[in-house]
């Protein structure tokens, strides 16, 4: 049995597709910046389609995740301004 069948609702799981953290991030600084935007967007479509159904466990995941993908995006403008 798999980590994932003993407890579907893991944190580490991402919400989105683009919000995996295990993705392999692009080699350039302006890349890095675009993955890490389009996963904000992703995380803040979700969050707005979770908070109408009323999940809220759901919802603080996304929450969480969209809370790292946001300092991430802030790390790659800082990266990207310096390039």
């Amino acid at each position: 049995m798999s980590a994932s069948e003993d407890n579907p609702m893991t944190a580490f799981e991402p919400v989105t597709p683009l919000s995996d953290p295990r993705r392999t991030m692009p080699g350039s600084p302006v890349a890095r910046l675009d993955a890490a935007e389009a996963a904000v967007v992703s995380l803040e479509a979700e969050h707005r389609r979770l908070s109408r159904l009323g999940l809220e466990w759901p919802l603080a995941r996304a929450d969480r995740q969209r809370r790292y993908w946001r300092f991430v995006r802030a790390m790659c403008v800082i990266a990207a301004e310096a390039a």
